[in-house]
């Protein structure tokens, strides 16, 4: 939901300064695909539109499942992270759009979108690393004790 309101936010902010033909592909560091303003911003909102709806769904899909699981269960503490993993394209789409209004209205360059995805991808995956690291102990804390008792 946040990257949601951020995108309508910037998007709100750049509106005014783009031209009325925004530059969306480029060959090298030359455009060489234009959209209309308002065709650009539609096309930057709706899917992060879908992927909002498509996570606030899983997460209440995750989430009633865990009141159905055992209690035991290591799995538990990552279903709402489950659902909230749709949040990585949204990040790539608003680091996306972002780069294109700022080329578009300041015309500053344009870092190539795998750099962008490469970098989030690499944090997303530290911070799963650290988030099963910790799921991974308590679940043997938990075991542990169980053979203690």
């Amino acid at each position: 939901m946040g990257f949601f309101l951020l995108t309508v936010i910037v998007a709100g902010i750049f509106y005014p300064q783009l031209p009325a033909e925004v530059a969306y592909h480029f060959s090298g560091n030359v455009p060489d695909k234009v959209l209309a303003r308002g065709a650009f911003i539609a096309w930057m909102i709706v899917p992060q539109v879908f992927f909002t709806i498509l996570g606030l769904a899983l997460t209440r899909i995750m989430l009633i499942g865990a009141r159905y699981a055992p209690p035991d269960t290591p799995l538990v503490p990552l279903l709402p992270l489950m659902g909230n993993m749709v949040a990585l394209p949204q990040v790539i789409l608003f680091a996306a759009m972002l780069q294109l209004f700022l080329y578009n209205a300041y015309h500053t360059g344009v870092i190539p979108l795998w750099i962008i995805a490469l970098i989030f991808l690499i944090i997303g995956t530290i911070i799963l690393a650290i988030y099963f690291t910790r799921i991974i102990r308590r679940y043997h804390i938990r075991k542990v004790k169980k053979t203690q008792e």
